[in-house]
């Protein structure tokens, strides 16, 4: 029978191992360009524009062949789901750049 303390050890030791075992990252440079902002936003749009091409087409599929209305309905909710998050990234640019505007020279 193994103690709990011989079983916590051995664990500990496998951790351990593992993780002496696992090959190390190098860490990226400080001037490794990410994603930009542009770029982000870009995306995040076409993403909403995307979303709401495949609501309207749902909706019209449904209309017309009497689809199923549950796709229509999860169309329609990732179509405004993707309309409230670019509203509110708007939103939020709009009252950085008047916080900016505020600032004194």
């Amino acid at each position: 029978m193994t103690s709990p303390i011989t079983a916590f050890n051995k664990a500990i030791a496998a951790y351990t191992e593992a993780w002496r075992t696992e090959s190390p990252q190098a860490p990226q440079p400080a001037g490794t360009p990410g994603p930009s902002f542009a770029g982000l936003v870009k995306d995040a749009l076409a993403d909403a524009t995307a979303a709401a091409k495949g609501s309207e087409a749902a909706t019209t599929a449904a209309m017309t062949t009497g689809g199923d209305m549950s796709s229509v309905v999860t169309a329609v909710a990732e179509a405004e789901a993707a309309l409230q998050t670019v509203v509110a990234v708007r939103d939020r640019v709009i009252e950085a750049y008047k916080d900016i505007m505020r600032m004194p020279i």
